[in-house]
């Protein structure tokens, strides 16, 4: 299996014989079914290459699990971290396999109450925000001060890593946010890329895990609501073979109502959104940029990758419109 040499992780793990399947959906580090006929566990490992510094951080991925389900957030229980390069050739960890749905067939989606999913994933969220770091001892997780100027500051030398093209208005949409920046509230744990499909859904529609962790971090919880934002109108879910966003599926609730869910939920103030959900746009063009990148090296692994560049120029006109439409 491409990425994961299984007679190697067996003999590590001193396990009876493994079998393993990788998820569709991932376009960044790469995730993994496992089984030895009695126990599931899933595995993660950073893409085969073009990896930036600071992304695809294993450690950084265990320890925020491990922090949040000691909690009682839900994510799933991490089991196993392996640093050592020899055994498939990155790091990796284990962690429990959780059942659930994660929801992108939107013909599946119009059989629920959508809307009360949303609501759901908006409850969600505000109360990871509501956790205190140093309780839970992700104190040192990061530095919430400062955090949006430094997020600017980061994503910029992403885009600037990733460059194999020209992208029209892309470092104009730079240099507005970088001109602008707001202070932020009191820091918390933010996920980094919180949206739907990262969820895993109980047949109650309640949430049972949260995953892919791996751009958490601490700082500004308003920039993982304005993320949740863009994602809502990105074509994240299939019909028939067809992309097709959150947002156009009926009972998806307003932007403004995931708005005003969130404030009251978290009693947090959202009047600056317009200036997240313009660097949400940014950061998420800057991603798949990244992707891109890797794939015009042959550095990606399954399908669908070969669409990802196209994406970027739509998001970075909506970052621009954000701005203006204040």
């Amino acid at each position: 299996m491409k990425g994961l040499d299984l007679e190697k992780l067996q003999a590590y793990l001193g396990s009876p014989p493994l079998s393993g399947t990788m998820f569709a959906g991932g376009k960044s580090n790469l995730t993994y079914a496992l089984t030895d006929g009695t126990h599931r566990w899933v595995l993660r490992r950073p893409p085969l290459g073009h990896v930036l510094p600071t992304a695809h951080d294993m450690v950084r991925e265990h320890k925020v699990l491990d922090a949040l389900s000691q909690a009682g957030f839900p994510v799933p229980r991490p089991v196993r971290l392996c640093t050592d390069t020899e055994v498939i050739g990155a790091p990796f960890y284990l962690m429990e396999h959780v059942d659930g749905t994660i929801y992108r067939d939107a013909a599946l989606i119009e059989k629920i109450d959508f809307r009360a999913l949303t609501f759901t994933l908006v409850d969600t969220l505000a109360d990871l925000h509501s956790l205190d770091p140093a309780a839970i001892g992700l104190g040192d997780f990061g530095k919430p001060e400062g955090f949006n100027a430094r997020q600017v500051r980061r994503w910029k030398q992403q885009l600037d890593a990733s460059r194999s093209r020209e992208l029209s208005g892309i470092d104009e949409l730079h240099a507005r946010l970088a001109t602008d920046i707001p202070a932020g509230g009191p820091g918390a744990v933010v996920h980094g890329d919180f949206r739907l499909d990262n969820v895993l859904v109980s047949d109650e529609l309640t949430v049972n895990a949260v995953l892919d962790w791996e751009m958490s971090t601490l700082g500004d919880p308003l920039s993982d609501l304005a993320l949740m934002q863009i994602y809502a109108g990105r074509p994240l879910l299939e019909r028939d073979g067809r992309p097709f966003a959150p947002i156009d599926i009926p009972g998806h609730p307003t932007l403004d109502e995931i708005a005003a869910r969130y404030a009251e939920r978290s009693k947090r103030d959202v009047s600056d959104l317009h200036w997240y959900v313009g660097f949400a746009a940014f950061k998420l063009a800057v991603i798949l940029e990244g992707v891109h990148f890797r794939y015009t090296k042959g550095q990606t692994v399954g399908p669908g990758f070969d669409t990802v560049g196209a994406m970027v120029p739509a998001l970075v006109e909506q970052g621009h419109r954000a701005l203006e439409g204040h």
